[in-house]
């Protein structure tokens, strides 16, 4: 007789990682963030955007048909040297 017995707490935290893992892969997948995504991931109101580092002269920003898009990457990039500028001032 044949028996198995699974952790709970180990296909918990595989679960949990898998998970993890594909969220991870998914937020490659934008490309463009358009300024509602960009006030989701920054946890800042667009008028605060615009009063803090919308007009910083290496924002990468383009704007298409009226509206304002951020490459994804370039933005991540440039909001992490940002906050990195602010602690020094």
């Amino acid at each position: 007789m044949i028996e198995v017995n699974v952790d709970q707490d180990t296909v918990e935290k595989l679960t949990k990682d898998e998970i993890q893992k594909r969220l991870n892969e998914a937020d490659f997948d934008l490309v463009l963030w358009d300024k509602h995504e960009l006030t989701r991931r920054t946890c800042m109101s667009w008028s605060t955007i615009q009063k803090t580092f919308f007009y910083h002269p290496d924002c990468p920003k383009v704007k298409l048909g009226g509206k304002w898009y951020f490459k994804a990457e370039e933005m991540k990039d440039f909001l992490l040297k940002w906050v990195e500028e602010q602690k020094e001032d």
